[in-house]
Parts: structure tokens; C-alpha cells; sequence
């Protein structure tokens, strides 16, 4: 038996492909193979899905464990049972350690870079080994039009004659 999507004319090949551009679909691969079921080729969410809502449910249930244990009375925690619990001293510690370690981090992050910078006076500043030098072509003064120039770094001498140079 012939399969319905076999070609044997011309004819037929418009056809097919007439058919093939009405069913035209702007969904994704996956989109198209669960767009009734509405869900994922695994037929369940995606991970990324499943990691961002548990991190984000763990990361509310642990503040608001951390701002009972830091703000409710002992005597509160003791009488539903909560007897064993780090030291009130590292409420105030944790936080203030974490904060001294980013400012710390960053500073250090600004220091490693001035380090590496070199200094305003230094040549490396103008020229590195990606510079190029302008090439000396001479054109004749045949025609009237000069090709474009190769693509070259403007020499310091002409971006301190341009912007300082007060005869204009």
C-alpha cells in the first residue's frame, strides 16, 4: 500500500506542500508534541521550575524562622517546647558578618583592579599589541576620489592636535 505522504508527481508535490504551509504552527517542538496536555516532553514541570519554587518557599520559611528565633522571648520559645537554640549573640553577628565580608570583597574587587590598571603616564595606556599603526599608502592624483583608508588607531599626536589645538 502507497503511503499517503509518498510522491509520484509533480502535482502532488504542490499539494503536499500547500497543505504543509496551511498547517504552518508558531509553537515549539516540545509545544507542538503536549499542546493539549499543556505540559513538559517528561509529562511534568521542568526542573528549573521545580528548583526556583523550593528555593523560593525554603528561603521564606527560613527568614521567618530566623525572625522568630531572633525577636520572640525565651520564655515564649520555652513554653512551646523550643528549648535548644543557637545563642541570640549570632543574630546580630551572622548578618553583620555577611555584610562586612561583601563590602570587604568589593573593595578588595576595586583594589585588584586599580593594581592591574596601568598608570596614566605609562605608553601602555595608548598603544597595546592590538594597535595599528596608519598605513603610508600614496595615491596618484589621477581621478578625483581616494579609496578609503585601511582601518587604523588615530595616532596621539592628531587627537591632541584636534582637541587642543586652539587655531581652528
Amino acid at each position: 500500500m502507497e503511503s499517503p505522504h509518498s510522491v509520484n508527481s509533480p502535482r502532488r508535490t504542490l499539494s503536499l506542500s500547500r497543505q504543509r504551509r496551511a498547517t504552518v504552527s508558531f509553537l515549539d517542538s516540545d509545544e507542538k508534541n503536549n499542546s493539549a496536555s499543556g505540559l513538559s516532553a517528561d509529562h511534568g514541570p521542568k526542573p528549573s521550575e521545580v528548583y526556583g519554587f523550593v528555593g523560593s518557599i525554603t528561603t521564606v520559611v527560613a527568614t521567618v524562622i530566623f525572625l522568630v528565633w531572633a525577636y520572640v522571648p525565651e520564655s515564649w520559645l520555652h513554653s512551646i517546647g523550643i528549648s535548644y537554640y543557637p545563642s541570640r549573640y549570632w543574630a546580630l553577628a551572622v548578618p553583620t558578618y555577611v555584610m562586612v565580608t561583601i563590602v570587604l570583597m568589593l573593595a578588595f574587587y576595586i583594589g585588584l583592579n586599580f593594581m592591574s590598571t596601568p598608570s596614566p603616564a605609562s605608553i601602555n595606556t595608548v598603544y597595546d599589541e592590538f594597535s595599528r599603526d596608519p598605513l603610508r599608502i600614496e595615491f596618484s592624483d589621477d581621478g578625483d576620489e581616494k579609496p578609503i583608508d585601511p582601518i587604523s588607531d588615530i595616532g596621539i599626536d592628531r587627537i591632541n592636535d584636534a582637541m587642543f589645538n586652539n587655531s581652528t
